[in-house]
């Protein structure tokens, strides 16, 4: 997309405003599948988590993806955008016996990360496949806050606990169709990942009758103009090596699946806000913007790099600001950043904001959600409207406070 068609859009549905590119999703996904040449085992799974607007699921189930789900919601919105069943995994993480219960009768592929829910699973439904996720301890790379493959981490079974996860099986009969990893988001390291994918292949030989080993996801990519992101295509080439190769001694074909979501929707995404004042102080120059960390927390949460650029003075001479929102609490984007001369009045972009980013907004200070625009075939469509003061106060319920005194 081009500045021109932000500023467009902005002008078009008012700010602050989320704007997602699906040309750049249809490169993204593409990429991965020309990284592992379009091997005919391969699955993608599109982890909604990122990104779960039903256009954006719709659009990734024309592509031919599969569906990661981590709630019995996302199952629903993934049946809503049409996805059959089988195509949707279920891969949550302490949640009830209840809700997976649930699901389970919705047809979709259950991913189980705890040794006490595979125990009562096993006991309820030992003629339903079911796949297991295992913690390979290792550490990807990435923020403390979403490295989840290392020892101390609350996701997956322990690969010490096969033991434990063979005398469940042994004692329910139940069937394991699926061995499953992921280690965070922010691989770097090659190596490292492909150590994890060889601690998996290790124990996938004693499963006899697996139908697919999913490695997750993480692939960094790139936040800073001159970061480093995940080459794909060499771990395309390193790990279809790897996966053929445990395919011949185990066997028979299996799938080869990935859950990328941040890969999928990051770079595409493009959060526009307008700037409401300029503040000079003693020691900064402040830019307010109509927005705060009620709609794009992860630079507070995690301390996430955003881009910001100034798309309405794009050529002009930059300056150091620290650009921060209206919320009555420290909410800083970014301190100390270099942008094009402000103005009041100017939309600011912020890049890579297509992933977590709108999906953890909240309605904080009483402020409402943004719009969501979806740019395809170089036009503007509206896939989320603003929300307005019936949808802050829909679900709640008045008392009668005279009948209460009374």
């Amino acid at each position: 997309m081009k500045n021109k068609d932000l500023l467009s859009i902005a002008h078009q549905y008012g700010t602050p405003l989320y704007v997602y590119d699906g040309n750049a999703m249809v490169h993204q996904y593409q990429r991965l599948i020309d990284a592992f040449d379009a091997m005919p085992h391969l699955k993608i799974q599109y982890a909604c988590k990122a990104l779960s607007n039903l256009t954006i699921l719709e659009l990734f189930k024309n592509l031919g993806a599969g569906l990661d789900t981590v709630s019995i919601q996302e199952v629903e919105l993934g049946l809503k955008a049409g996805f059959q069943p089988h195509q949707i995994f279920f891969t949550p993480n302490g949640v009830s016996i209840e809700e997976i219960q649930k699901v389970t009768q919705m047809g979709v592929q259950i991913i189980i990360d705890n040794l006490s829910l595979l125990e009562q699973f096993g006991s309820i439904h030992s003629t339903i496949p079911v796949a297991i996720r295992l913690n390979p301890h290792v550490m990807a790379g990435g923020h403390s806050k979403i490295s989840v493959g290392h020892i101390d981490s609350k996701f997956g079974i322990s690969i010490h606990q096969l033991p434990h996860i063979k005398r469940i099986i042994e004692i329910t009969q139940m069937k394991i169709n699926g061995l499953h990893m992921h280690t965070g988001s922010d691989i770097l390291d090659i190596d490292v990942f492909l150590k994890a994918t060889d601690i998996l292949f290790k124990h996938a030989h004693e499963f006899g009758d697996l139908e697919f080993i999913d490695f997750g996801s993480g692939f960094k990519v790139s936040y800073h103009q001159q970061d480093a992101e995940t080459n794909i295509e060499e771990l395309g080439q390193k790990l279809r090596q790897r996966f053929e190769s445990f395919c011949n001694e185990y066997g028979k074909d299996i799938s080869l699946v990935f859950e990328p979501g941040k890969f999928l929707v990051s770079k595409a995404g493009h959060f526009l806000v307008k700037v409401n004042a300029i503040k000079q102080t003693t020691s900064t120059v402040f830019a307010h913007v109509d927005s705060g960390f009620n709609h794009l927390i992860r630079p507070m949460l995690y301390d996430a790099y955003h881009q910001i650029e100034n798309i309405s003075n794009d050529s002009g001479k930059s300056r150091y600001y620290t650009v921060v929102g209206y919320i009555c609490e420290t909410d800083t984007f970014g301190a100390n950043r270099k942008i094009q001369e402000i103005a009041e009045g100017d939309i600011l972009v912020f890049r890579n904001a297509g992933a977590y980013c709108f999906m953890m907004a909240s309605n904080y200070n009483s402020r409402y959600r943004p719009v969501e625009v979806l740019w395809y075939d170089n036009q503007p469509h509206l896939i989320r409207k603003r929300e307005n003061f019936e949808d802050l106060i829909r679900h709640q319920v008045p008392i009668d406070w005279e009948k209460i005194e009374s």
